[in-house]
């Protein structure tokens, strides 16, 4: 294609997939299908990559994550992103439109509701997306753009040129999208987020975009910041104009001409907000008119013209009719409460996580206690108390495994209970998806639902079975085919190929992280190296602490997890370590990395200093040896002035370890 058909075809595709997107994810009424859209995707993918410099500033494939930060610039907000008064009752709502009518007269109200997630500005240029950027402080957020690109209800270029917009909204994660991600942390025993709105804030800040991406974050628009070009009048002429211009604005907006309609619009808000896709934590009332907000004006806090109405809690009373355990990768007992089903929130609910021995010893609960149940953050039914007693003994978590019979365990300072048998059924899933993940011997193909069909079928009983499966009878399965067995072969075949570390790391050793598991590869060597190392040789490890050598110790002692070992190592995975320390020339200094290096990646300059022996840390303080910095340092670099910390760059680095030219 030549070089001028190729820059109207990419404006072309740029242009339909913005469309399409916006009809996608905006008025949820697409008009293609999903292949279809994809192959235009591809296509325009495929342009790009051939004609780079016809890349538009809107392309959809900016979506999908860009380079990974090391910090988030600061942005100084030219409109501060204040917080609203909060009030909990009708009065304090009556009282509210008492002092905005001694004021201005006969005010429109509107009321919308108040998505609970996290606030965040957008900014636009001649119509395209330029800059994007938390709340913050409500006087300086940071630059999260990248991150904010991925959420495809945002409108990379507006449908008119626009001199300059600046729009205020709400990033959440859709309840759908936070059972997912909390569904995921749970199988990998990680520590969930508590609610859909930590969960947006933490997705949102990612340093690395790609993770924002997978979360599927969405965006309600509700304000007009800064404007040029155009002349707005009220917010509710201003909520039309941003959907005029593509936004996902305020759902259910309601003009109100009393307060007394504004309350009836606030009270059926708070009936159907169980129906909602999203969480909101409240109903908003603003005085529609902009020169009557003018006329009130602000405190030192709030504005006088708005009020943010906040809902009780909503608990009810219900039976405890069992307590089931869970058992999870590590072992860990973990107690649910099944009770009788009630309506919270405007969904039933029936069960309830208890955590732990000690947080049912807390609350005294016994198997059919009428106990008191509420919906934190409005998502996770959790038991706040006991009503009434039943007369029966205070449960407690059974003296042996519900999944293998095992004895169970509770170590000296943990509050967790767990069971001692390392082959126990009830782990098995959860420990094949932690062989498999990213950071262990990261089987790209292999994810927790293909894990779960293999382990049903019988054909993996052991992380050792994924080196031995019948690829003709996973491309029958559904959904897979000749392409993703084949696939999935190449990745299992190359993971074999994985450092020592990363293997040591994919056997679930507790308390070994994948730190952890790179100094017993390096000081070891082998996985022979390791099998014979004793409790002296491995304390001698620096960063390896007592307690991390007596879990390698346990692990290793127990016949099944040798012979795990052995039945990978006849299956052809590697058992030595490619990263072995090759000096110690670095050997008692400890840097800190900050900015961009001409050359080397983070992770490249880790490994260098730690294969010469040296150390990386995450801070900087006195005992720091030298900071190695690079291009856009951040505060790492100035604390480094601050405390005379030497201060080298990636050449300097280099001489140290006699590679520099």
């Amino acid at each position: 294609m030549e070089s001028k058909a190729a820059e109207k075809r990419i404006q072309e595709l740029t242009a339909l997939l913005d469309q399409y997107s916006y009809e996608y994810y905006v008025l949820d009424a697409p008009t293609i299908e999903d292949y279809q859209y994809d192959k235009l995707y591809h296509e325009l993918l495929d342009l790009e990559e051939q004609y780079p410099q016809f890349v538009q500033p809107n392309s959809p494939t900016h979506r999908v994550g860009g380079a990974i930060y090391n910090t988030f610039a600061q942005v100084e907000h030219q409109v501060p992103m204040g917080s609203l008064q909060d009030v909990f009752s009708f009065e304090e709502l009556y009282a509210f439109d008492k002092r905005v009518r001694e004021v201005v007269g006969n005010p429109l109200y509107v009321v919308e509701r108040k998505i609970d997630g996290l606030s965040v500005s957008l900014e636009y240029r001649d119509g395209i997306f330029v800059r994007g950027s938390t709340r913050g402080d409500g006087h300086v957020g940071e630059d999260v753009t990248e991150n904010l690109k991925t959420i495809r209800s945002i409108p990379l270029k507006l449908p008119r040129s626009i001199p300059y917009l600046e729009v205020r909204g709400e990033v959440y994660m859709p309840r759908e999208s936070f059972e997912k991600v909390i569904a995921q942390q749970e199988l990998n025993e990680e520590t969930p987020f508590k609610n859909p709105r930590n969960a947006a804030a933490g997705s949102l800040r990612q340093k690395d975009p790609k993770i924002t991406a997978k979360r599927y974050l969405d965006i309600f628009v509700f304000n007009v910041q800064q404007i040029e070009g155009e002349a707005l009048h009220s917010h509710a002429q201003s909520l039309a104009f941003l959907e005029e211009m593509n936004f996902k604005v305020s759902p259910g907006y309601t003009v109100c001409d009393s307060m007394d309609e504004a309350v009836k619009v606030i009270q059926t808000i708070g009936e159907d907000r169980g129906k909602l896709a999203f969480d909101i934590d409240g109903a908003v009332v603003k005085v529609d008119d902009f020169t009557q907000r003018k006329q009130l004006g602000s405190t030192v806090k709030f504005p006088k013209w708005a009020v943010a109405f906040k809902y009780p809690p909503e608990e009810k009373v219900t039976t405890l009719l069992d307590i089931e355990i869970k058992v999870g990768r590590t072992g860990a007992l973990t107690p649910t409460a099944v009770f009788e089903p009630i309506t919270l929130a405007g969904t039933t609910v029936s069960r309830a996580v208890l955590h732990n021995q000690d947080f049912i010893l807390e609350k005294q609960i016994a198997i059919g206690d009428s106990i008191v149940v509420r919906k934190a953050g409005e998502i996770i039914p959790e038991v706040v108390s006991v009503a009434s007693r039943s007369g029966n003994p205070v449960y407690r978590i059974p003296d042996t495994c519900p999944s293998c019979g095992s004895h169970v365990v509770r170590e000296e300072g943990e509050a967790v209970i767990r069971c001692t048998n390392l082959q126990c059924p009830a782990q098995l899933l959860r420990n094949l998806i932690h062989f498999a993940s990213k950071g262990a011997m990261d089987i790209d193909g292999l994810g927790p639902a293909l894990l779960e069909r293999l382990t049903q079928e019988g054909m993996v009983a052991s992380p050792a079975d994924l080196y031995h499966l019948d690829y003709s009878k996973i491309a029958q399965m559904d959904g897979m085919g000749e392409l993703s067995a084949s696939n999935l072969r190449d990745s299992i075949e190359a993971s074999k190929k994985q450092d020592l570390s990363r293997v040591l790391f994919a056997l679930g050793i507790r308390n070994i992280g994948q730190r952890a598991a790179q100094l017993l590869a390096r000081r070891f060597g082998s996985m022979d190296g390791v099998l014979a190392a004793d409790e002296a040789q491995l304390t001698e490890i620096d960063g390896f602490g007592s307690i991390m050598a007596q879990s390698v110790l346990e692990f290793f002692s127990h016949q099944p997890n040798r012979a795990l070992v052995q039945a990978l190592a006849q299956a052809g995975v590697n058992m030595q370590s490619v990263n072995q320390q090759a000096s110690d020339k670095l050997a008692g200094l400890t840097f800190v990395l900050t900015g961009t290096l001409p050359n080397l990646t983070r992770d490249q300059a880790k490994a260098l200093i730690e294969a010469q022996g040296g150390k990386v840390s995450s801070s900087v303080s006195k005992k720091t040896s030298y900071v190695v910095a690079g291009a856009e340092a951040g505060s790492k670099l100035d604390k480094a002035n601050t405390l005379g910390v030497p201060v080298i760059d990636e050449e300097a680095l280099l001489k140290l370890v006699d590679i520099g030219e």
